[in-house]
């Protein structure tokens, strides 16, 4: 009898990023469990791209952890088991802009705590967007049950149009950049702004997809009917 193949437990509350890892893992095959915890490192003193990859697989890693402990072994309330898991895989992600002086500066998700984000996100799109390059900058590590584990970081490079400013009042209105990296969703109607992508489209969504395939397949987990 052929074992089922094991649970890969995604340690994220993005729906996108479930989405997109169900194109390389069957759906009955990913458990989500998030981090307990919302506090994480800030990106702050930060001045190179370098330091602030080192920032995201800190942050990964802080999530790994924190779902690995709810995967413990026991029978305590604690303890949140998923049957025959073989790995967690976690991930962040950023949009890393410039100003015009050149000044680095992390765009995260805009507060959703109160109206001000509507002004963070006309902020960042008339300071750091439109008409410039920004990185999609992501994160990912994944780990098994014997301990390997594997660590990546991405960049994608994105030009917002610096035309596409005449859209910025109806794309506030959408709600849509509410709870996204940068203040922009590539896979809805924050693609209207774009000019040019460098890299993994997958990326700037959560997830980037070569990426993460030749990870799990690096560590025997990927799907049969996913070529290796």
């Amino acid at each position: 009898m052929t074992r089922p193949a094991p649970m890969i437990v995604l340690g994220s509350r993005s729906p996108r990023r479930r989405e997109l890892l169900e194109y390389l893992v069957s759906p009955e095959r990913v458990a989500v469990r998030p981090p307990r915890s919302h506090e994480e490192p800030g990106f702050e003193g930060l001045t190179t791209l370098e330091q602030i990859e080192e920032r995201l697989l800190e942050i990964a890693e802080l999530k790994m952890e924190d779902v690995a402990d709810q995967l413990c072994t026991g029978n305590t309330e604690a303890c949140c088991l998923v049957d025959d898991w073989g790995a967690i895989l976690t991930a962040d992600t950023v949009i890393v802009a410039t100003d015009w002086s050149g000044q680095l500066a992390v765009l995260g998700q805009p507060p959703e705590d109160d109206a001000s984000w509507q002004d963070v996100v006309r902020g960042w799109f008339e300071r750091y967007l439109l008409g410039r390059p920004h990185q999609a900058m992501s994160a990912m590590i994944l780990q098994d049950t014997q301990g390997r584990k594997l660590r990546r970081t991405v960049r994608t490079e994105v030009t917002f149009s610096a035309d596409a400013g005449r859209y910025l009042d109806w794309y506030l209105g959408t709600g849509e950049p509410r709870g996204k990296a940068g203040g922009y969703g590539l896979q809805g109607g924050g693609a209207l702004f774009v000019e040019q992508i460098t890299g993994s489209p997958s990326n700037v969504i959560g997830l980037p997809l070569r990426e993460t395939w030749d990870m799990l397949d690096e560590l025997g987990l990927g799907d049969a009917n996913v070529p290796g």
